[in-house]
């Protein structure tokens, strides 16, 4: 039951609303909607930048799910001119950053740091390296590492979570 002397800003209303609805038709005919695990979706504290950081982890691991095992994902920053990043690590600081780090397309570390309210990212396959046996994956890491803090959250480890960010 909810607490009546517990304020909401409009924000965090709209917020609470749209968990766990959401809705990607495409011209297939199919829903492409990006599914978050139920636990996850049903946490009801999070700040704007946590729920974005899970969002963008769940989108970058069903990207990946369509790659062939000769592409990864990079990530690209609508808006600007920074090109596009390997992505290693994505994290968030509370209530309203979330940040992205890799290597951009010379093999130069890059991090990215971004307010939600200008979150603007683009998924793009490209070839993995040649002297790289295996494409990397880090979509599938991050989404399993954030699934295994939320279980633990779940069921009382109240020791400091990972956020994630320095997974490379």
């Amino acid at each position: 039951m909810t607490d009546p002397t517990d304020t909401h800003t409009t924000a965090e209303a709209m917020e609470s609303a749209a968990i766990p609805r959401s809705a990607e038709l495409r011209a297939d005919g199919h829903d492409h909607a990006v599914p978050v695990p139920a636990r996850l979706a049903a946490k009801a504290q999070r700040s704007p930048a946590e729920w974005a950081y899970q969002r963008v982890i769940f989108y970058l691991k069903t990207f990946e799910e369509s790659l062939d095992a000769d592409q990864e994902a990079a990530m690209g920053f609508t808006g600007g001119v920074a090109g596009l990043m390997r992505i290693q690590g994505v994290g968030f600081h509370a209530p309203d950053i979330v940040t992205f780090s890799g290597v951009d397309e010379r093999g130069f570390r890059t991090q990215s740091v971004q307010h939600v309210s200008q979150l603007n990212i683009l998924l793009r396959a490209v070839p993995k390296p040649e002297n790289q046996p295996e494409p990397a994956r880090i979509g599938f890491r991050l989404a399993s590492a954030l699934e295994e803090a939320e279980e633990a959250e779940t069921n009382g480890d109240t020791g400091h979570r990972d956020s994630g960010a320095g997974m490379g």
